[in-house]
């Protein structure tokens, strides 16, 4: 006789939590590969951002830019290409496991809501709350690495004269100096900010899937059809515009307070300071080179994270295709009929 198919597990077999049904590695692998597909080809951008909205015009220590192209040619003249490129190990290491927890966290969230159906559309709030509890759990685990790669990127070829505790040779090296002359709270600085900063992600996201489902509407398909690599190319741009603009602030409050130049007592002085010195235009500065960098940063890491999804999903389903189908080629209905009336 046929067998039948139910949600309870055979009889001896371990009973499996309900929500670890909704764990898919394939979400973890494709946001790792798109983050560090991304993160190669855009690190200076990132580095000169970083460098852009830290300087206060109060410390002497960082050098003074006009623009992206003065920040480039001058970066290389005093620290050679390989400038360029300070902190990429940790920018690599930390955008690449934030993505792949992000993606992973964020869909593992998603699909518990939709309760295992992919194809049941959400609205914008429940958007948003997957995106938050996503981005929370991600900084959580990540935070160290931020800051690691926020200070290899703020050494300046002048640092010569600096202590030697705040002198790091690589992201190793790094950790293990913020951690003995700063304690664990070093490794979390600035996670106040980057807390208020998960808004960001949950606006970004909410956008990108609200803007996704509309599309599917208009096409009237199922809402995890694959689109074109243009079609993610527009929702990713756009939705990291959004977010960008409503919630770059944060990103200059963190950077600060993650720099080994400057002392501040904590975020509330930070702003202060930054809104007394260089008012609203402070807690923007940088943002013509942050959108520069995280669009087509965006964009990579989308159009290669759904590209990568679709393919480990369809190897899946195949593979689980190919397990189900009998061994002698016979079709499934065959085996389902009585031995006796298949003679």
């Amino acid at each position: 006789m046929s067998a039948i198919k139910g949600s309870s597990s055979p009889p001896g077999a371990p009973r499996q939590l309900p929500v670890l049904s909704n764990f898919k590695y394939e979400y973890f692998v494709a946001g790792i590969s798109g983050g560090v597909v991304s993160t190669l080809m855009l690190h200076p951008l990132d580095l000169i951002k970083i460098r852009f909205a830290v300087n206060d015009g109060q410390t002497t220590a960082a050098p003074r830019y006009n623009g992206l192209r003065s920040a480039i040619s001058q970066i290389v003249k005093t620290e050679g290409v390989r400038g360029l490129y300070r902190g990429v190990t940790p920018n690599v290491l930390g955008s690449g496991s934030s993505w792949g927890f992000y993606f992973f966290f964020y869909n593992t969230i998603k699909t518990s809501i939709q309760g295992g159906n992919s194809k049941k559309p959400l609205g914008p709030s429940m958007h948003m709350f997957a995106a938050a509890d996503a981005g929370v759990l991600t900084l959580l685990m990540t935070n160290p690495i931020w800051v690691v790669k926020t200070r290899l990127c703020l050494q300046y070829a002048e640092d010569v004269n600096m202590a030697e505790s705040k002198r790091y040779r690589g992201m190793v090296d790094a950790l293990k100096k913020i951690y003995k002359t700063e304690g664990i709270r070093g490794l979390y600085k600035g996670l106040v900010p980057g807390l208020f900063g998960v808004s960001h992600g949950a606006i970004q996201f909410m956008a990108y899937e609200e803007m996704k489902n509309k599309y599917y509407n208009y096409l009237n398909v199922a809402i995890d059809t694959k689109l074109s690599t243009t079609e993610y190319i527009v929702f990713a741009a756009l939705s990291k515009l959004i977010a960008a603009a409503s919630t770059y602030p944060y990103q200059v409050v963190r950077a600060r307070l993650q720099d080994h130049h400057h002392d501040y007592r904590g975020t509330w002085h930070c702003v202060q300071m930054t809104w007394r010195y260089e008012s609203w235009r402070g807690f923007y500065k940088g943002l013509s080179v942050n959108l520069t960098r995280v669009t087509p940063a965006t964009v990579i890491t989308f159009v290669v994270y759904e590209n990568v999804t679709h393919y480990l999903r369809g190897r899946g389903a195949a593979a689980e295709e190919a397990v189900s189908a009998p061994a002698d080629g016979q079709p499934k209905e065959y085996l389902n009929v009585p031995s006796r009336a298949r003679a």
